[in-house]
């Protein structure tokens, strides 16, 4: 049943009306047109879909709309600015830390959450953090490298 939810997305209250129980990463991509969310596997496993909630890394592909409601929501459109890359986008890029660039944004979204926790993380903290983020192309040590990178430049500000 369509209901009127509202929550913070990328820093703007947004009000929508829709069913409670769809999942949050369906109303990005098709209702609000924020197609930087991935749906991969769309069970929660590949970490394609990652979004923060309140600060926190979750997976949007099986988090209910409802589950956000007066939640503030950041997606990567949300990260950075359009005339400047966010530090660890910025990293992404300087590293290569992508090839086909699908799983990019739940990686980044995640290595943000875990820089905001964990502003030095050592190299296992970072793989353990990005562990449920997973990367066909084989460019997980790239990504380690950037999410190491971002780190010592104070990347999750």
């Amino acid at each position: 049943m369509a209901r009127t939810l509202s929550f913070t997305l990328n820093g703007k209250q947004v009000v929508t009306t829709a069913d409670g129980s769809r999942m949050l990463a369906c109303v990005l991509r098709e209702d609000l047109a924020l197609t930087g969310t991935k749906i991969g596997c769309g069970q929660g496993l590949c970490g394609a879909c990652t979004v923060l909630v309140d600060g926190e890394a979750v997976r949007s592909c099986s988090t209910p709309l409802a589950a956000v409601a007066g939640k503030a929501v950041l997606t990567i459109e949300g990260l950075g600015l359009q005339e400047k890359l966010h530090p660890v986008q910025e990293a992404f890029l300087d590293h290569h830390a992508f090839q086909c660039g699908f799983c990019t944004p739940g990686m980044i979204l995640s290595a943000y959450a875990l820089l905001k926790k964990t502003p030095r993380p050592d190299r296992r903290q970072v793989a353990e953090a990005l562990d449920g983020n997973l990367c066909r192309c084989g460019a997980h040590v790239r990504i380690l490298a950037a999410v190491e990178a971002a780190a010592q430049k104070g990347g999750a500000k």
